[in-house]
C-alpha cells in the first residue's frame, strides 16, 4: 500500500478553494454519517439518497442536479478520508497555477467528465440503476493536471508492505502508477463498488484542461519551484 503524506512543492498562494472544498465535503458528510448510525430516521436518509447520482436518471435528463451534489458525498470515513487527503496534497498547486475561480470551474468540469465516463462504462440496466457518489472523479482531474504541470515535484510517500518506509517519489511516477492501477482494475474487472472509469475520465479531463489552460495563460502561469524538505512523504 502506498499512501501520500505530502508533496514538496510549495504553493505561492493560499489555496482558499481547496480548503473550502474540503470543508464542504466534511460538512455534507455529517448527515450521511448520521443516517448510518440512525437508519430509523428515514427523513435524513431519504434526503441524502436524493443527492446520489443515478446513471439511469441522468440518461433520461432527470435529477441533473445530482451530477454536482454527488461530488460532495462519501460512503464512509475511509472514502472521505482518502479523497480529502489527495485533494489536500495536490489541490493547492493546481489552484495556485489556475487561480481560484478558474480552479473551481476546472474542479466541477472534471467531476462532470468523471460522471459521464462512468456512465459510458455501464452496460446493463442493473448497473445503470446503481447510485454513485464521491469526489474522487473531480480529484482525479486535479491529479491529472498536477502530473502534467509538476511531473518532477516530489511526493513523500508512506509504503506499507512487508516493511514500513517513507520515500520521496517524483509525481510523474506516483501519479502515473496510480493511473495505471486504475486501468489495470478495469481490465481485470475488479469492481468492489469503485467507479474506476470515473477516475480515468477525471484524470484524462484534468490533463486535457491543464494543456488548454496553460496554453491560454502561459504568460500568467509561473512555475512553482519545488521545495525539498528533509523528511516525510
Amino acid at each position: 500500500m502506498f499512501i501520500p503524506i505530502r508533496d514538496e512543492n510549495r504553493s505561492q498562494t493560499t489555496p482558499h478553494i481547496t480548503r473550502i472544498l474540503i470543508l464542504v465535503n466534511v460538512i455534507v458528510f455529517i448527515p450521511l454519517l448520521y443516517s448510518t448510525f440512525f437508519p430509523e430516521d428515514t427523513t435524513v436518509r431519504l434526503f441524502v439518497e436524493s443527492l446520489f447520482m443515478v446513471p439511469a436518471d441522468t440518461l433520461q435528463a432527470k435529477n441533473l442536479h445530482t451530477l454536482f451534489t454527488s461530488m460532495f458525498l462519501h460512503a464512509d470515513i475511509f472514502h472521505i478520508g482518502g479523497n480529502m487527503l489527495f485533494l489536500y496534497i495536490f489541490g493547492d498547486n493546481v489552484e495556485d497555477a489556475f487561480g481560484h475561480f478558474r480552479y473551481f470551474l476546472f474542479y466541477l468540469v472534471c467531476g462532470l467528465a468523471a460522471d459521464f465516463a462512468h456512465i459510458l462504462s455501464l452496460t446493463t440496466p442493473m448497473e445503470l440503476a446503481v447510485p454513485t457518489l464521491g469526489a474522487s472523479g473531480a480529484i482525479s482531474g486535479v491529479m491529472g493536471a498536477y502530473i502534467l504541470m509538476y511531473p518532477r515535484a516530489r511526493i513523500r510517500t508512506l509504503i506499507l508492505a512487508y516493511f514500513i518506509a517513507v520515500v520521496s517519489v517524483p509525481a510523474v511516477f506516483f501519479l502515473g502508477f496510480w493511473f495505471l492501477l486504475q486501468l489495470l482494475y478495469t481490465w481485470v474487472d475488479i469492481g468492489g463498488g469503485v467507479a474506476y472509469w470515473a477516475h480515468i475520465g477525471g484524470f484524462v479531463a484534468g490533463m486535457v484542461l491543464a494543456l488548454i489552460l496553460r496554453r491560454r495563460k502561459r504568460k500568467q502561469l509561473k512555475p512553482v519551484i519545488p521545495y525539498y524538505a528533509e523528511t516525510q512523504v
